[in-house]
């Protein structure tokens, strides 16, 4: 059957520039807020003020709603988290409204919405989808009446019902694991903040980044010579791998190079525990490497001194993002030289304070990373079981709800 005879849609509204308030009642849900399956809101996000009851009764976003992105990059785009069609569900009590080229599911008897979510998260099907979008090489669309003629062989609400129980369970573990490691990085920012701002102490010595750690560049051995890369070799991070990956601790990205490669260009081996900087197209992505790690020039890293530690290093780099920055240069775009790293102004803390700050921050970093690694895991889990529940391989009929 088809998706439109079992639900409607419903488009966002086209909002104007000018009615957006730094912190309206109502955020407004934009295409780039869905990201990876869920409504994230940003620093920049949108927000309105709005009292006209017809425009927040039909384009008020509810807690569990289903929602599409109608315009996005075409599938000859490599980052499918970009793509048009993605779908993602509401899950935020913060109040919202739907932005145009963005719509929600309105689902009728017989359907669980979450199923229809679960369905598009199956890569198989999303791909579908996406595939039908028109546009140019740099922009697709979709209208809802695509998503409406998209065929699916729906089982009864029953199994729809078990399907999305089993994977709501996994989804939970991994909101759970997020969770924790939030309140984590809080506590340890907070501490951060304590320590080494609001109770510095004014006879700290001053010098650079240099004093704190040793700042690598990267290289990009010859993409002509497919030797020099591998699935399985040296661990090879870009601004790109950090752009999809979000997570704290970064084990290896999309490519590995081989041992060649790595002889062939200036890139160099950092040990585990290096601060990874993007020191372009953007500056400012910020992960701690899990492993020995290489890098691409889109990187100046901080291999910290060991009376310094990882943790001092990677909360010292986020709080002066804005300063690295003000720092970079260029007129095609802006970038951070490794010589202008270099010479970031630092503190130096004593002894004692980095100590405390390390003995509080080490296990609770091996914590993070535990569970970061449980979720890449739950991750995988999930993504394996989807096109088998959604195909009926995996018979769902005997759980219980």
């Amino acid at each position: 059957m088809q998706i439109g005879e079992v639900a409607s849609f419903q488009n966002g509204y086209a909002f104007k520039s000018k009615d957006f308030v730094q912190d309206g009642k109502y955020k407004i849900i934009k295409i780039k807020e869905l990201k990876d399956g869920k409504v994230r809101f940003f620093n920049d996000s949108a927000s309105v003020n709005v009292d006209d009851e017809r425009i927040i009764e039909k384009y008020i976003a509810d807690k569990g709603d289903v929602l599409f992105a109608l315009t996005g990059d075409p599938v000859n785009k490599n980052n499918p988290l970009s793509w048009v069609g993605r779908v993602s569900v509401y899950e935020d009590d913060q109040l919202a409204l739907l932005n145009q080229r963005v719509c929600k599911l309105v689902p009728k008897e017989g359907i669980n919405a979450k199923y229809i979510y679960y369905y598009f998260r199956a890569f198989d099907n999303f791909y579908a989808l996406a595939s039908i979008a028109k546009g140019s090489a740099s922009q697709a669309n979709i209208s809802t009446k695509d998503i409406e003629a998209m065929e699916i062989a729906l089982p009864s609400l029953n199994i729809q019902n078990k399907i999305v129980l089993v994977l709501d369970s996994i989804e939970e573990k991994i909101n759970q694991n997020n969770k924790i490691n939030n309140n984590l990085e809080q506590q340890a920012q907070a501490l951060y903040q304590e320590l080494f701002i609001t109770n510095a102490n004014p006879e700290w010595k001053t010098g650079t980044i240099n004093d704190i750690g040793t700042v690598v560049g990267g290289s990009t051995p010859s993409k002509s010579k497919p030797e020099y890369y591998t699935e399985k070799g040296i661990a090879w991070i870009t601004p790109k791998d950090l752009s999809v990956n979000k997570s704290k601790f970064v084990v290896r990205g999309e490519n590995d190079i081989t041992e060649t490669g790595l002889k062939n260009s200036s890139a160099s081996i950092m040990p585990e525990g290096t601060v990874l900087f993007s020191s372009r197209a953007p500056i400012g992505y910020i992960a701690i490497a899990a492993g020995e790690v290489t890098t691409n020039q889109g990187f100046k890293s901080v291999v910290p001194k060991p009376e310094i530690g990882t943790p001092f290093i990677y909360y010292f780099l986020k709080a002066n993002l804005q300063v690295i920055e003000g720092m970079a240069s260029g007129s095609t775009f802006k970038e951070v030289s490794g010589s202008t790293m270099k010479i970031v102004p630092a503190f130096i803390p004593d002894v004692e304070t980095i100590s405390r700050f390390n003995d509080f921050c080490i296990p609770l970093f091996a914590q993070q990373r535990v569970l970061e690694e449980q979720n890449k895991a739950l991750s995988s889990i999930r993504d394996g079981l989807l096109p088998k529940l959604m195909s009926g391989e995996l018979d769902v009929s005997d759980i219980d709800l």
